[in-house]
């Protein structure tokens, strides 16, 4: 796949202490993703009901691990200690030392990727959207209702971040809210079903910033976002789409620039040999 032209980074807001969901409402999914057919279509009981549009740079696969390995590879985790991280969350890192502001990159105190995700990422070879995906970061990521858990509408790092972000979901289900700041306009179509037939109907043209696309996330799936979805549009998590404790474990791999032919190619090397030794505690 073709990256885009390099980019300001888009920098998270600086941690902020917890206060009361209620100050911040969260906007509503208009329409929903269906992995089946690739398109996102409006909900029933929203204006855009009957209506949908293609929405590209999203795979989605179900069970990608067993309970078994559920309950083996969460055990493990809480086996060390999780830190407090923004909106309520709490995280584990196993990854370099970066400072996004000032480019700086270095392996820090990183010395691998955990050894329970090996096999994780062994696995991921099945799939080809994942052909040569060599994750050189993880990030475990622990919400749970109580605590308010939720993460805005934002795009992650592209400097040091390469296109695909791979996020396995464990414990309970969820939803990733995804959202368009653009001033382009979504051509939509008419969705055909047997309640709602409609060959007449003229093609419909709504301002991205009105679409808010719900990608549903099953307990145990494995979702990767490329393309558009990694860098035209945002994602998040709703507060209310935390109803349990749920465990996010991303993985991300480089950017062109780290990799082989970039400028820093011989760091990310050196970076992808400690993360693929699997023998890292979080950092």
């Amino acid at each position: 796949p073709v990256l885009p032209p390099p980019r300001r980074r888009h920098r998270l807001p600086p941690p902020t202490p917890f206060l009361s969901p209620l100050l911040f409402p969260q906007g509503e999914d208009n329409f929903t993703y269906c992995p089946a057919t690739g398109l996102a279509a409006g909900n029933e009981h929203s204006e855009f009901a009957g209506w949908a549009f293609p929405f590209p740079g999203v795979f989605l696969t179900e069970e990608f691990i067993s309970e078994d390995e559920e309950s083996e590879i969460v055990e493990l985790m809480d086996q060390d200690d999780w830190k407090p991280s923004q909106s309520g969350r709490k995280k584990q890192d196993y990854g370099p030392k970066v400072n996004f502001k000032k480019q700086r990159l270095k392996a820090g105190s990183f010395i691998g990727l955990p050894s329970f995700s090996k096999k994780i990422v062994t696995q991921m070879k099945d799939y080809s959207v994942l052909d040569g995906f060599l994750p050189v970061e993880q990030c475990n990521l622990d919400y749970i209702p109580e605590r308010g858990s939720a993460i805005d509408p934002h795009f992650d790092d592209w400097w040091l971040w390469g296109e695909r972000l791979v996020s396995l979901n464990l414990l309970s289900k969820t939803v990733l809210s995804m959202s368009c700041d653009s001033e382009d306009s979504i051509q939509l179509f008419p969705s055909f079903s047997k309640q709602r037939i409609s060959c007449t109907s003229s093609p419909r043209l709504v301002p991205s910033k009105e679409v808010t696309v719900a990608i549903h996330l099953p307990r145990r799936s494995l979702v990767v976002l490329y393309g558009d979805a990694r860098y035209k549009w945002k994602h998040a998590i709703y507060r209310k789409h935390i109803e349990h404790r749920r465990i996010c474990v991303t993985f991300r791999e480089l950017s062109a620039e780290f990799s082989a032919g970039g400028r820093h190619e011989e760091l990310g090397k050196e970076l992808l040999g400690i993360a693929l030794s699997f023998q890292g505690r979080p950092v």
